[in-house]
């Protein structure tokens, strides 16, 4: 077995035999989505950023992924993999933990309570970087920058930062709940007004805390022969400094032609995070071990059989090679 993976295969194991013993009670739980942020675009808005082609901070930056191992219609059985990226000039380092999950529930609950365990994970993994990071470094995480209860960063990571004053922001890839006065997409209206070369848009919204949105939204565009925009939200602390300044660092590494005006941190974080097929097919195996030693094995395998045929019919033969649990 996986060294270091002792105590998840045996929570694991104890949460399924609680589901075959007990069952499954089903909470149809509200859905607890980010608030639209509706705004009218305006030019006066937009500041030049200050291209940098060296920097000597380090840029770190945390992504999660999560693959479904087995899964039927009351529960599932998943993989994640969280992982850093630290870029300093050309040179890079990073690393990883994995851990296995299993959650009672239908698809929708199942899918809530792993984007919660991703945001969880982000936040002790950027909170192990934060420690050893000197003070004029960036801490990158990916998403809005919303902390605290069910489904947010973990405020903890925020308070510490902010003693520090390190350059905490959140950096999302795709942000449809931003919007401009007439419903369109903002980050589009904003792209379409923006001067040329790199700017910063702030703000969209200020931070509100008692709103669990602990930044400043801003729109960035970090490569000037990038079309890519994206949103960035600038934690409250670091707004009473020049927003120039602190963004402007992120053009040194957002050039890379992989990743198309994102920041290579970032970008490289996420590319870590994923697992390779080997590695997939070797924790399926695992876990079905784990049962089949429980003597769970037989009740479970028949629950799949009893959601997985229309995959079948697609040709899949695991449920890691269809189902990913999106980040929102």
């Amino acid at each position: 077995m996986n060294g270091g993976l002792e105590s998840d295969f045996s929570k694991m194991e104890k949460i399924m035999r609680d589901y075959i013993e007990k069952g499954c009670v089903i909470d149809p739980e509200k859905s607890k989505v980010e608030p639209v942020i509706s705004t009218t675009p305006s030019t006066s808005n937009f500041t030049t950023l200050k291209s940098e082609k060296k920097r000597d901070v380090h840029f770190f930056a945390v992504d999660c992924s999560t693959r479904t191992l087995r899964r039927a219609n009351n529960w599932a059985i998943y993989v994640c993999r969280v992982s850093y990226a630290v870029v300093q000039n050309r040179d890079v380092d990073w690393g990883f933990k994995e851990t296995i999950r299993a959650v009672k529930g239908d698809a929708y609950v199942r899918r809530k309570i792993m984007q919660e365990t991703r945001l969880q994970l982000e936040s002790e993994m950027a909170l192990r970087l934060e420690r050893i990071a000197d003070d004029e470094d960036f801490i990158l995480l990916d998403g809005a920058s919303y902390f605290g209860g069910e489904r947010r960063f973990n405020v903890m990571l925020y308070e510490a930062c902010a003693r520090r004053g390190l350059k905490l922001l959140t950096i999302s890839k795709q942000s449809p709940m931003l919007r401009d006065n007439k419903g369109r997409d903002l980050i589009a209206a904003t792209s379409i007004l923006g001067p040329k070369g790199c700017w910063v848009y702030h703000p969209v919204k200020k931070a509100n805390i008692h709103d669990h949105l602990y930044g400043d939204v801003s729109i960035i565009k970090l490569c000037e022969e990038s079309p890519r925009t994206f949103r960035c939200d600038i934690m409250n602390y670091l707004v009473d400094d020049n927003v120039q300044e602190i963004i402007s660092p992120l053009c040194s590494i957002s050039e890379d032609p992989r990743c198309s005006g994102y920041p290579v941190a970032l970008w490289l974080a996420h590319d870590f995070s994923s697992l390779s097929e080997t590695k997939l097919v070797q924790y399926y195996v695992e876990v079905e071990d784990t049962l089949k030693n429980a003597g769970l094995l037989d009740l479970l395998r028949k629950e799949e059989l009893a959601c997985n045929f229309a995959d079948e019919l697609h040709g899949v033969k695991h449920a890691f090679s269809w189902e990913r649990i999106p980040s929102a």
